[in-house]
């Protein structure tokens, strides 16, 4: 595995961007493991990451998902809940399912509430927050339309949020995508975050942006080229 891992990285020429469709296509090339690997995207923002006016933060629905079966709890009660259910909600409740968390259960990956309770689901910041599960006006995830908000995220809605050194990452796929399906959830994504820019960011605010595959290397992109790509 070391072996391969190596190999891949040697045919990378160091110092040299790539455009994105090479980059994975490149990616595609050279995966070797017995899994779906993900994909993912990597961005190195121009912000002031210790100012909160310029955090990045946001969401998209990918147009062709992200290859991987979502688990969905929705804190609702009574015609709310019939409707996340509906949606394909996987866990649905109110207190019997705050209590379920607050006893050490973490199996899901995102979480939805509508607005009304969210004075009880406040009690699990603590154990949510630092997991990135905590539902959010922001994100979508604190809303009366239950219906939508599951739907987008079981077909592939993901949340982007800029780290202390002011880098996102946003996985956009698998390896077994066609090269077509990455290049466009790559571009939705770059998309997203420009439209984010804070209004205080100043200078150049795309400054890096990388591919890479769960065991394979980070493969630099052209910057300049990426903004002004368009997926025929």
């Amino acid at each position: 595995m070391g072996k391969k891992i190596i190999a891949a990285k040697e045919k990378i020429e160091r110092g040299k961007e790539y455009s994105l469709e090479d980059a994975i296509a490149f990616l595609k090339e050279a995966s070797f493991t017995k899994f779906d690997e993900t994909v993912d995207m990597a961005i190195n923002l121009g912000i002031d990451a210790k100012k909160t006016d310029q955090m990045v933060r946001g969401a998209i629905v990918l147009p062709n998902g992200i290859g991987k079966k979502v688990t969905v709890i929705v804190f609702a009660k009574g015609e709310k809940e019939k409707e996340a259910r509906d949606a394909g909600a996987d866990y649905v409740g109110a207190e019997d399912l705050i209590e379920k968390i607050q006893q050490g259960w973490l199996d899901f990956d995102k979480a939805v509430a509508t607005p009304d309770i969210m004075g009880l689901v406040g009690k699990l910041g603590k154990l949510l927050g630092p997991r990135g599960l905590m539902p959010n006006p922001k994100l979508g995830t604190v809303t009366f339309d239950l219906a939508k908000a599951v739907k987008e995220i079981k077909s592939g809605k993901v949340e982007y949020k800029t780290e202390k050194a002011g880098v996102i990452h946003v996985p956009i796929g698998k390896v077994s995508f066609d090269k077509q399906k990455l290049l466009e959830n790559a571009m939705a994504v770059i998309d997203s975050i420009i439209k984010a820019k804070p209004p205080t960011s100043k200078g150049r605010y795309l400054k890096k942006v990388s591919v890479s595959s769960t065991m394979g290397p980070g493969i630099a992109l052209d910057v300049a080229k990426l903004t002004t790509a368009k997926v025929s």
